[in-house]
């Protein structure tokens, strides 16, 4: 827009041609077409035409119409026509217009009166204003409420006009004495607002004067009151603010939820009083559970997270209250609930936090809860950072975990096995039952990855003889009768898992050609695989339980090696607590007859893929070490790879230990808490929370509380030079980048000696970025500066750039004179910051992005590790990849980073990189998103520092 308006209505049809038209039906008799003609007039007149020979027009037949709809809209075309000629003076046909004015404010209909007097709230010009204002005072007596509501804003307009209170000298005891008798509720609060505005102090009277009653003041008022005690306990060492927050402690049980909310963000920005505190957490927790709209709910979780932030000892208390908002069906609610009780987790509360939390895992059986199975998947992972936490907890809820080990959906039994895991490894009082359940419930685990952790599991921790044969046993089971596949003649496919009644259909699939045997007789292949998941298996039956079986079949070779190892581990393990050699030789040839029916299966042409090369490497290790076992290579088997898990545990309680401690040193910027001695200050009548509130208040008076701390080097850093400084006129730029807009402060010098006029900073824009706000023109007296400020909206995380020109006049010469600006680069450094998830989520995160970048290594760095970190430190990332995988030197690295941007976009990255025989590294990085923006962004970056030169 060109010039200030205060009405915007889009219209994209009009054109200067119907001015003619809109001319002939204003001069008609017809209401509803003049209805219309005024419409029209009003949408082209937003939309920039000027339409100077339609005023006379308007005054003749539009003033004197009687009709409402009319009176409205000749209101809405005084609004934004222009009421000043070329030389800033009033109109002549201005005077009409205020006579009509004054007829319309004693007019018997009271929508007119209404109507006009908010009219009268846009008006800015004082040679207007001031012949009606005796006749807006005489409408404050009016006996209907909507004329004196609208009087009195009205009269808080004029008065907040740069010359206003010539106009309207006595209009706040006006108002004051309107406010003491007025009984509407929108009347009484643009009274107050108007006090609060343009006489604070006489506001700020009547609220206390009211104080004990404003409990019973409408909501609009209490609004209007909680923002009058904002502004004024603003100011520091505010010797009343405890009788404000009396006020604000009231109106925390008033009915509007509006109000409460205000009340209690008003609460913890004026008090730091645990009591203050307490009750601001109290009306949010009560807030969480009575809304029922997510977005409410999301906003006070947000409300919340920030109290835990400033205020942890006291939202401990209420963590429970927190808890039962998982009641609400929406997932983000949910997430958002755990995230927060997480950090509230405590050695009195955790056993009452995981109780609730398995009894939420419970309700989510039934079925009934929509997306139950990611909504149970974070239930896991949130008892799971309990138990790691509070180790004692774990006994309670492993074995109910356990029962969700064949769970449908795969990621929450992915999490279910790590979790179990963990807990078998740092809770050794848990491990016989443990190993027991796991074995039970075996046969219902239906995905490989699950299996494979599973099995681990069972290789590494079964120790005594009846867990490893019960394990050994199990693994046969679920494998089924070997082979896998017969060979038959006459071309009849068998399969020698088959019950003599099969309990499933199954799928025979024969290989194309035929099979020359020894004697010269043709055969086909086949194997059957059973359709397991199909709904009329009965638990328990045989095909039920092949599920090892099942997933070999469809072609699992890496299973099919773990199956290899951890039999390998037990029969190791048997060697060592069966006395019978019988029994041990027995389980060996029945381990060996299974790793060679695998790689029989794996080396046969009836499966689409053949075993792979490293699977098929790893079970003919295993067949080569029970054949033949030394004692080194049995502690490997069977000491080294649990130690190292071990060894991987504790580095990773190390790293979160290291984090929390970092994090506690932020926030607390004293080596040392004072000590509060109550009894020794003096009360002089004050009550508990007042003297809470001036004990914390004195406190941060003496840590520096109440300073700001300005990163003076770092706002310097961000100062960007736009014109040289032989330029007639200097600029610079400090650039400020927010969530979703970037803010330019420019500072113009005029250096030379000469008045510049219609001064112009013209910006545009490439990239997904967007100019808000249109130039406007100033003038710039001799060596004096000017301070301007442009915003611009950014939709997505890439790089753009910002790139103008200055325009000015000067009285020597006629034409315009322009000064080129230097490009500013808007960097993707400000809009991503390093963060952290779980390897799983990171991987799934891989799988499921759609756009790669990949970036060739071209460096003059020649150390691996040094290479990492100059990327880490050049792209804002954070190494995911554990400092102890990265040890050694090996002449190859592999590390993921990630970061996550303001627009909650993941960026993920993969560098894989080796030295070569001339000591140059080669490889390539991987960059993963969801958005083109950022991935082709984040490459250009690296590309650009990879070097190691910047």
């Amino acid at each position: 827009m060109e010039k200030p308006s205060t009405l915007l209505v889009h219209f994209d049809k009009g054109s200067a041609a119907m001015a003619g038209e809109i001319k002939a039906d204003l001069e008609g008799s017809d209401v509803a077409a003049k209805v219309d003609a005024m419409k029209r007039a009003v949408m082209l007149l937003l939309n920039g035409e000027t339409l100077p020979q339609l005023f006379i027009t308007v005054v003749r037949y539009v003033l004197p119409s009687e009709d409402h709809t009319i009176q409205k809209l000749l209101l809405l075309y005084l609004e934004i026509i222009d009421k000043r000629d070329a030389a800033g003076r009033p109109l002549p046909e201005m005077i009409l217009i205020c006579q009509n004015l004054r007829n319309n404010l004693h007019h018997p209909n009271e929508y007119i009166r209404g109507v006009t007097l908010r009219f009268l709230c846009r008006l800015s010009e004082p040679e207007v204003l001031e012949p009606l204002v005796p006749s807006i005072l005489e409408n404050l007596d009016h006996r209907h409420h909507f004329i004196r509501r609208h009087a009195l804003s009205a009269i808080s307009s004029i008065y907040r006009l740069p010359h206003g209170d010539q106009l309207v000298p006595d209009a706040p005891e006006l108002v004051e004495r309107a406010l003491a008798s007025e009984q509407d509720a929108s009347a009484r609060r643009n009274a107050f607002l108007m006090l609060c505005t343009c006489a604070q102090e006489r506001a700020v009277a009547y609220l206390l004067s009211n104080a004990d009653r404003v409990s019973e003041w409408p909501d609009l008022l209490q609004m209007a009151a909680v923002d009058l005690i904002r502004k004024v306990c603003r100011s520091p060492n505010r010797a009343d603010k405890g009788r404000y927050i009396k006020i604000i402690i009231s109106l925390l049980s008033s009915p509007s939820t509006a109000v409460v909310y205000e009340c209690a963000g008003a609460l913890v920005s004026l008090s730091s009083a645990p009591t203050a505190v307490r009750a601001a957490a109290n009306t949010y927790c009560e807030l969480l559970s009575s809304q029922s709209d997510n977005n409410v709910k999301l906003i006070v979780l947000d409300r919340l997270n920030e109290l835990r932030t400033s205020h942890r000892d006291v939202m401990v208390d209420v963590v429970m209250d927190v808890l039962r908002a998982l009641a609400s069906p929406n997932l983000d609610v949910k997430r958002k609930v755990l995230d927060l009780v997480l950090d509230l987790l405590t050695p009195r509360n955790v056993e009452e936090v995981v109780l609730y939390l398995k009894k939420e895992v419970v309700k989510t059986q039934g079925g009934e809860l929509e997306k139950g199975g990611e909504y149970r998947q974070m239930l896991v992972q949130a008892i799971h950072a309990c138990a790691v936490e509070y180790p004692e907890v774990a006994g309670s809820v492993v074995h109910l975990l356990m029962d969700f080990l064949g769970d449908t959906n795969v990621a929450a039994a992915v999490d279910v096995v790590l979790f179990v895991r963990e807990i078998i490894e740092t809770n050794p009082k848990l491990r016989v039952s443990m190993i027991q359940r796991l074995i039970d419930t075996f046969y219902q685990i239906r995905a490989s990855r699950v299996c494979s952790c599973a099995l681990w599991i069972l290789g590494e921790y079964s120790l005594s003889l009846s867990e490893v044969e019960n394990a050994i046993s199990t693994i046969k089971q679920c494998l089924g009768d070997l082979p896998f596949y017969t060979v038959s003649e006459e071309g009849e496919a068998t399969d020698s898992a088959k019950p003599a009644q099969p309990v499933v259909n199954s799928v025979t699939v024969s290989s194309r050609r035929p099979v020359v045997l020894a004697d010269g007789t043709y055969a086909t292949q086949s194997a059957a695989t059973e359709a397991i998941s199909t709904p009329s298996v009965a638990p328990g039956s045989l095909s039920s339980t092949l599920n090892l079986r099942s997933l070999i079949l469809s072609g699992d070779f890496f299973l099919a090696a773990v199956i290899s190892c951890t039999l390998t581990k037990l029969v190791l393990r048997l060697e060592e607590v069966q006395p019978s050699k019988v029994e041990v030789n027995k389980a060996c040839t029945g381990a060996l007859l299974i790793m060679t029916s695998i790689m029989q299966l794996g080396q046969s042409s009836y499966l689409p893929h053949p075993i792979d090369n490293d699977s098929y490497d790893r079970i003919v290790l295993c067949v080569r070490l029970l054949c033949n076992t030394g004692d080194d290579v049995r502690k490997v088997w069977l000491q080294s790879c649990r130690q190292s898990f071990a060894k991987m545990l504790a580095e990773k309680q190390f790293r979160e230990t290291e984090e929390m401690k970092a994090k506690a040193q932020i926030s607390h910027a004293q080596p040392d808490d004072l000590i509060d001695f109550y009894h020794l200050k003096s009360r002089r009548g004050m009550s508990q929370l007042e003297l809470e509130d001036e004990v914390q208040d004195d406190l941060k008076a003496a840590t520096g509380g109440f300073t700001k701390d300005a990163d003076d080097a770092n706002r310097l850093n961000r100062i960007l030079q736009l014109t040289g400084f032989s330029d007639p006129v200097y600029a610079e730029a400090y650039v400020t980048v927010h969530h979703y807009d970037i803010v330019l402060d420019v500072t113009i010098i005029n250096r030379t000696k000469e008045t510049l006029q219609n001064l112009c900073l013209e910006l545009a824009t490439m990239g997904d970025l967007k100019l808000v706000d249109r130039p406007q023109n100033y003038t710039l007296a001799p060596e004096s500066s000017k301070q301007l400020r442009a915003n611009i909206k950014v939709s997505s995380t890439e790089t753009g750039v910002i790139f103008g020109n200055i325009v000015y006049e000067t009285s020597n010469v006629m034409e315009r004179s322009v000064v080129v600006l230097n490009d500013i680069h808007i960097d993707i450094m400000d809009y991503i910051s390093p963060a952290t998830c779980a390897d799983v989520t990171f991987r799934n995160m891989w799988a499921e992005f759609e756009w790669e970048n990949k970036v060739a290594v071209n460096t003059v760095i020649q150390n691996e590790k040094e290479f990492l970190d100059h990327i880490i430190k050049s792209t804002n990332m954070k190494c995911l990849t554990p400092p102890s995988a990265l040890d050694g030197e090996c002449g190859f690295l592999a590390a993921n980073l990630y970061a996550k941007s303001v627009f909650g976009e993941d960026a993920l990255v993969n560098i894989s990189i080796e030295k070569q025989f001339d000591g140059k590294l080669s490889g390539y990085i991987r960059i993963r998103s969801k958005t083109q923006g950022i991935a082709l962004s984040l490459g250009d970056k690296i590309t650009l520092k990879q070097k190691g030169g910047s």
